[in-house]
This record gives C-alpha cells, sequence and structure tokens, in this order.
C-alpha cells in the first residue's frame, strides 16, 4: 500500500485551506517523498501569510501592510503543488470522492484533507453591523483595524482574551483610549490562573488601558457607525472603534454537511483521519483525544496545527508520525510574552515560582500531583523543563516547586528525596543500627 501511494494515484490529495497546517500538510508530503498531485485550495486570495502577527507586528506604527508569507511561491512551483486561492470548496461528494468548487467545477481526490481553521465568533448584539465595529481573523481585518486605531480614537474592546489584549496594547501605544469590556471577572480567565490575569491586568492599567469586569454588552449604538456601547446594567461607553475579541468557532460545516462526525469541531484519531478513512482533518477545526492526559479538545495553536500536520501526511505516505509535542501558546503585550506548556484546567494546583512584582515569574500547575501545564512570564527558563515533566508525568514536590531557586526538573519527589538533607544523629551508636 505504502509503495502504491509513493507512486501516486490518478487523483491528487486536495487539502481545503491554505493556512499553517494545510500549507504543513503539503510541505509534509513532498518532504516524505509523495510523487502524487497535491492540490490546495483557499477561500482567501493571495500567497498564504502567518497569522500570528496580525494582531501584533502589523498592528504597529509603522510596520508593512504584509504579513509574512507561510512559504515564498517559488516553494509551491518547486515542490509541484497546485495551489489555487480565491476558490471556495461548497460541498464533498464522499461517495464520488470529488468536491464541488464555489466556480461550479468539480475536482476529485484520493485522500481530502480539511484544514479550514476557525473564524471569529461573531457578535450577535443591535448595532453589531455598523461600520467601525470590528472582528480580527484576516489580513484585511488588521489593516482595516490599523486604519482605525490612530492617537485619541475612542476603542472598546469586547472580551479580554488574547486577541482583545493584544489588540488594546498596540492601541495604546498608538495613543488610543481604551476600554476593555469582560464579561468575566478577570482578563485571560479561559486560559490562565488569577495571579497571570491579575500581572497582566495590572501591566494594561500602567499604559492606560481601562477594565471593565462583569460587563454584558447589549447593543451598540450609532447614527451611521459606531458610536456608543451598552452594557446589561445601562452602562454607556463612548466609542469610535468597536473590536468583538469573544473567541473562535471552527470551519467545520463542509464537514458536518458531508455527513462527518463533528462536536464543535470535526473528531479525529490520532493519525488525523475523520469518520471517512479517505478524509482527514488537521488544525483548529479539529476535536481529538489529548495523548497526554486522555481529554477530548480543540486546541487553537500554531504549534499543534503543525503537529497535527506531520501526522495527517505521515499517514498517507505510510509514513511513522514523529512523538506528539506538548501542546504550547504564546501572546506578547506590552514588550511582556506569556508562553505556555500544556494545557491547564480550571480545577488544577497553582503554584507561583518567583515574585511578579519583579516582572519575571513562573506559574506551575499540578494536576494529581504532576505538572500539567506551566505559564511563564518574562523568561523561559521553566519553560522547556516543564514541556519535559509534562510529556513523563513526573510526580512533584509542590514545596520544592515553589522555590525559584531549585530547577523545576529537580523538584520532582525523587529529587526532592534526593536533595533532602542527611540525618543527624546525636549517638554515633544509633547511626549505625
Amino acid at each position: 500500500m505504502k509503495h502504491e501511494l509513493m507512486a501516486g494515484p490518478a487523483a491528487p490529495v486536495v487539502i481545503v485551506g491554505a493556512g499553517h497546517s494545510g500549507v504543513a500538510v503539503a510541505a509534509g508530503l513532498r518532504a516524505r517523498g509523495w510523487e502524487g498531485g497535491i492540490l490546495l485550495l483557499e477561500a482567501e486570495k493571495g500567497t498564504p501569510y502567518e497569522r500570528p502577527p496580525l494582531s501584533k507586528e502589523l498592528l504597529k506604527d509603522g510596520a508593512p501592510d504584509e504579513s509574512a508569507v507561510l512559504r515564498k511561491e517559488k516553494f509551491y512551483q518547486d515542490k509541484r503543488i497546485d495551489r489555487v486561492a480565491g476558490i471556495a470548496v461548497d460541498s464533498v461528494d464522499r461517495a464520488g470522492r470529488t468536491v464541488l468548487l464555489s466556480d461550479g467545477s468539480r475536482r476529485a481526490y484520493h485522500r481530502l484533507v480539511i484544514a479550514t481553521g476557525s473564524r471569529a465568533r461573531a457578535l450577535t448584539v443591535p448595532g453589531a453591523a455598523l461600520p467601525g465595529v470590528q472582528a480580527l481573523r484576516t489580513r484585511d481585518d488588521a489593516l482595516e483595524l490599523k486604519r482605525l486605531l490612530v492617537a485619541g480614537a475612542r476603542v472598546a474592546i469586547i472580551g479580554a482574551g488574547y486577541i482583545g489584549l493584544e489588540v488594546a496594547a498596540a492601541a495604546a501605544a498608538k495613543g488610543c483610549e481604551v476600554t476593555v469590556l469582560e464579561f468575566q471577572d478577570r482578563v485571560m480567565s479561559r486560559v490562565t490562573s488569577a495571579p497571570v490575569s491579575r500581572h497582566f491586568e495590572q501591566l494594561h492599567q500602567r499604559h492606560g488601558v481601562r477594565f471593565v469586569f462583569g460587563a454584558a454588552v447589549t447593543d451598540i449604538e450609532g447614527d451611521h457607525r459606531a458610536e456608543r456601547v451598552v452594557t446589561a446594567d445601562g452602562d454607556v461607553f463612548q466609542a469610535d472603534v468597536v473590536l468583538a475579541g469573544i473567541g473562535v468557532i471552527p470551519n467545520q460545516e463542509l464537514a458536518a454537511e458531508a455527513g462527518l462526525e463533528c462536536r464543535d469541531g470535526i473528531l479525529v484519531d490520532g493519525h488525523g483521519v475523520t469518520s471517512d478513512p479517505a478524509i482527514y482533518a488537521t488544525g483548529d477545526v479539529t476535536r481529538f483525544t489529548s495523548p497526554i492526559d486522555g481529554a477530548s479538545q480543540r486546541l487553537e495553536c500554531i504549534q499543534n496545527a503543525q503537529a497535527q500536520a506531520d501526522r495527517v501526511a505521515a499517514h498517507i505516505t505510510g509514513q511513522p508520525a514523529a512523538v506528539p509535542e506538548i501542546p504550547w501558546f504564546w501572546t506578547v503585550q506590552h514588550g511582556v510574552r506569556l508562553q505556555t506548556a500544556g494545557v491547564r484546567r480550571p480545577d488544577d494546583d497553582v503554584i507561583v515560582r518567583g515574585n511578579p512584582a519583579g516582572g519575571s515569574f513562573s506559574v506551575v500547575y499540578l494536576r494529581d500531583g504532576r505538572v500539567s501545564a506551566v505559564d511563564t512570564i518574562g523568561g523561559l527558563a521553566d519553560f522547556r523543563p516543564a514541556r519535559k515533566l509534562i510529556a513523563r508525568g513526573d510526580r512533584m514536590d509542590p514545596a520544592l516547586a515553589a522555590d525559584p531557586r531549585v530547577p523545576l526538573t529537580e523538584a520532582t519527589l525523587t529529587g526532592a528525596v534526593l536533595n533532602a538533607p542527611a540525618p543527624i544523629h546525636a549517638d554515633p551508636a544509633t547511626a549505625r543500627s
């Protein structure tokens, strides 16, 4: 089977979506010796590009309006990857193994890879369609937001997650008057713990950002464009720009309409195979079982998108995939980097290493006595050790883990025994017994 696939069947591998994961599948197939056709389809026009800079570097004054491309155009030509941009896939005919494109044409596939990613969750309150109300998911979104963020502009950001806070930092740096409206009682509550939330809230406040917690937005008002944001308790916030940063939802409609199993994401196994063995899915659009703790999860991060792409390319070519990595994430706000390894749960034990007031510290999360995740703020000393500990599942000594003078790898229960001082015996005879 492997030799037949490597020689290349008549129909190509068709990849729907040219984000990080889709492009990585195409590149991975060629790197693994796939000689058959590869067709990469993307609804957006232009060359596939990096998405993380959209809420960071691209919004800065003087930054070029182009986000870095994932691969140069020459790469696709040299690797014989057929790329069609500006064309959407309307439906999948699983029985006939074809996809119907938005231009009315059909393309056959040997294997189909769905890498459609996710989209910004839409704001559904009255006035959400007014000019000046923005989401941030595409390069066009970022360029329009960049145009609106001018000195003196009143910016209301709905949601204090990664995107909302990154935009808040960029807007404050441009001299905007920034208010963040968050329904929960702290920033980044879905992804981190209270000590990290407090640290970043204070960081933003030092840069002039105002926070309103427990705020449920009910209306956006304005005559011809957004002018005011109204909350459930009747508070009114003047705004020239409104950014909805209220999360993302997976673009699973193509798969669901084709009858593939979906549940807040396309369900895939460890190889990226869907409920149809001829169809794979990869990246933000997928839901899978964590190889670390067995939890069902959907991860929105580049590292997972690329790791899943490698597993899909390996399975299609009949080769072994790399050992699954511990997932990791990052955000940069006001020049301070938060980098996370692992997936935290709200009921994990929280251990702070170092002094947050000093600007550089870590937070270790324990689940059943083992490291489940780590947040590193302003430094990465604990990042790689934590990834190793998460993978190994070592039990930790909480007291040692809380001491920043003790390397994290020496804070295991085994390390605690090895590092314990020798017992002191007053009676030499007792010491010999």
